[in-house]
């Protein structure tokens, strides 16, 4: 299975979000899924992707030209993808993905969780979308969604669903009976 991990490209104040980014790289090649993410070396994505590959894990990086050749190459994957733009990494990782995890992240992580969310709202795709809600972490954002569906202003989570550990999310993930491309 194809899974996407969205997080940031710092670090966290909070270690345990680092360490929860370290073990879903290992459980992602442990169970033998491809990780799909932002392309870089920086912060939690180095982290994930680098515990992926530690693994033996197949590692995808999706990376807009915009940054630095330095930057690009920075971070040893299995494939490397350039694209032209945010928006296109965005679209690559939704057409290439069976599932989306979001890691505790900023409004970069939080973009691409509502792009996935809208797709699958719209019914351009039909695909879970997971936050690893590590101590609470999204619980704002969870409120903020139930204000809008209260004012009548969201029909639905756009296929959304909550974890607070790494194993319960992955254990949310489809059984792969399940996928469609």
């Amino acid at each position: 299975m194809n899974v996407s991990v969205f997080c940031g490209a710092t670090l966290p104040h909070n270690e345990r979000f680092t360490q929860a980014a370290h073990l879903l790289g290992l459980r992602l090649a442990q169970a033998g899924h491809t990780l799909l993410y932002g392309g870089s070396n920086l912060g939690l994505m180095g982290v994930v992707s680098g515990a992926a590959l530690s693994e033996g894990g197949t590692v995808v990086g999706v990376i807009p030209t915009l940054f630095s050749e330095e930057v690009i190459c920075s971070q040893p994957v299995t494939q490397l993808v350039r694209v032209a733009s945010l928006a296109e990494r965005k679209a690559y990782l939704l057409a290439h993905s069976h599932a989306f995890i979001a890691l505790p992240g900023g409004i970069g992580t939080l973009d691409e969780v509502t792009e996935a969310m809208v797709a699958n709202q719209l019914q351009q795709m039909d695909k879970p979308v997971l936050l690893l809600n590590l101590e609470g972490y999204y619980d704002p954002f969870l409120a903020q969604m139930e204000h809008f569906k209260a004012e009548g202003l969201m029909r639905s989570h756009g296929g959304l669903q909550t974890a607070s550990t790494v194993e319960e999310c992955l254990a949310k993930l489809p059984p792969s009976s399940d996928l469609s491309d």
